[in-house]
């Protein structure tokens, strides 16, 4: 899978976005300007020891980032995660390959390129006190979405106790 940030204005979210990355070997995608240096101490400590262990690439606009990945990968879709959608994220097949895109903290992603991508905008159901969740939220929640119906292939599924032992469910 792949998670694509345009424009995002705050470390912290992004730094946890990138932890959650490495989490589920997502990569992920940053568009130009950035709200902060990639150096800056609230990111790393965001993303903790992680970050260096999280395979991120930057583009100078939308438009780079489409013609490196889109143009390479016809198969792959954009998935717009926007509150302006009609569609809520659990009504879309996500595929291995696709892109999940979410806008600044503040704005967004931008309409004109929404307007383009109108059969792949989805959206978190909320109710409507609020503009939006918190960014690093709505990439967890989309993002594992799409990674369940894969099947979280190649993920760790289930856990084990360090100290003691689970009780044997005949036995429980």
């Amino acid at each position: 899978m792949n998670i694509v940030l345009h424009q995002p204005e705050i470390p912290a979210n992004t730094g946890n976005i990138g932890r959650t990355c490495v989490a589920t070997g997502t990569v992920l995608h940053l568009i130009e300007p950035l709200g902060f240096r990639l150096t800056g101490k609230e990111l790393r400590r965001a993303g903790m020891d992680y970050w260096e262990h999280l395979d991120v690439r930057r583009y100078m606009n939308f438009e780079e980032f489409a013609e490196r990945n889109l143009a390479q990968n016809p198969e792959a879709r954009i998935w717009m995660a926007t509150t302006k959608a009609r569609k809520v994220y659990t009504q879309a097949a996500f595929g291995r390959e696709d892109f999940i895109m979410f806008g600044r903290e503040s704005a967004g992603i931008p309409e004109d390129i929404l307007v383009d991508h109108e059969d792949t905008c989805i959206r978190i159901p909320m109710l409507d006190r609020i503009r939006s969740l918190n960014l690093s939220n709505s990439v967890a929640i989309v993002l594992y979405e799409a990674l369940r119906q894969q099947g979280f292939a190649g993920m760790q599924t289930e856990g084990a106790l360090h100290r003691a032992k689970w009780q044997d469910a005949e036995n429980g």
